[in-house]
């Protein structure tokens, strides 16, 4: 790459692309990478700014701007996802289908700290569309040492991103109450629990009414499991109060347990365990009323068989109160992040 003051450039073949910017107008490029200058073009290029220009000259050590980003799409390809057109030096991936968005933030780190190289992704472990942009890459300069990006690919060691498919989930839920056993109120739970499943393509297997009573409780459980369920949801009795039996109806029916209690709120009194690689859940009632929760957080990674933590349910503190806003854009906000 060497530069030439714009005057002097005419016949040469620009190696970046030239942007113009005109406010509320149009923001793009003039003038494409590999564009031979002409005298025409030298009023143009003044114009945006450019009183010197780079063009191309050819070194075997040194790598342009989109060949590096596609080097960077390279680093960053995982399952379920194309490359975009190269723009201007950068390149984005997107989803090919619906799914989860895993982000492996070692890695990712490495790569951004390189110096001279970025990549800019959505936050992982939530729902994606097909699509739908994950990231988006470039180099800082126009050109970067090839043994530069080879190191990062080294370093990288594998994929950053990744999209899991969401999956048909055959859905049990057992529903606790002795308000509602007895028909004494209407279960308003259940339709919302069903709306969020179906969201992801789970199938509601059915449905177990349950007083307050764990053997009762249990046995449903087991139920759903001895049936084939994939998942089994749990509907009240998550509280503190001494009849609130269900977190001891999951403990008795699970192989173990991953928390019972989490810091997000709304659904602090959340309970997840498993029995072999089935989840039990245990709902709190704020999943009924509240537009979003924990169960918006979880069930994603649930549904796309992505196992979750103790940890990863800790680590929910930081980003783990929902404002409640008059007007919901999630996931488009702080909750969860």
């Amino acid at each position: 790459m060497k530069l030439l003051k714009t005057e002097d450039a005419v016949g040469q073949v620009l190696c970046h692309d030239v942007t113009q910017i005109i406010p509320g107008l149009f923001k793009g490029p003039v003038f494409r990478k590999g564009h031979i200058i002409r005298e025409e073009d030298i009023p143009v290029l003044l114009d945006v700014g450019k009183e010197n220009i780079y063009i191309w000259e050819m070194d075997e050590g040194m790598m342009h701007e989109n060949e590096a980003a596609e080097v960077l799409y390279d680093i960053c390809r995982g399952r379920y996802m194309h490359q975009g057109e190269i723009s201007e030096g950068k390149i984005e991936a997107i989803a090919d289908i619906d799914g989860l968005l895993k982000v492996d933030k070692k890695r990712l780190n490495i790569v951004n700290s390189q110096g001279e190289m970025m990549i800019a992704a959505r936050h992982g472990n939530f729902p994606v569309k097909a699509g739908d942009k994950l990231a988006g890459m470039r180099i800082i300069p126009l050109v970067i040492e090839r043994a530069k990006m080879g190191k990062a690919r080294r370093e990288a060691g594998g994929a950053i991103l990744n999209v899991l498919p969401f999956t048909a989930k055959r859905v049990g839920i057992v529903t606790t109450g002795s308000e509602i056993y007895n028909h004494r109120i209407e279960d308003k739970f259940t339709p919302v629990v069903i709306q969020k499943v179906e969201e992801y393509g789970g199938i509601v297997i059915g449905q177990r009414l349950s007083g307050d009573d764990v053997d009762a409780e249990t046995g449903f459980i087991r139920e759903f499991l001895e049936a084939g369920a994939d998942m089994v949801l749990c509907t009240g009795g998550m509280s503190v109060d001494p009849d609130d039996r269900t977190p001891l109806a999951i403990r008795t029916a699970s192989d173990h347990v991953i928390s019972y209690g989490a810091p997000v709120l709304p659904g602090a009194m959340f309970m997840l365990a498993y029995k072999g690689n089935v989840p039990i859940v245990g709902l709190p009632g704020c999943v009924m009323y509240a537009k979003r929760t924990i169960f918006d957080l979880i069930l994603p990674r649930l549904m796309a068989n992505d196992p979750v933590t103790s940890d990863e349910i800790d680590s929910l503190g930081e980003g783990g109160l929902c404002l409640g806003c008059s007007v919901c854009v999630f996931p488009n906000c702080g909750f969860g992040k």
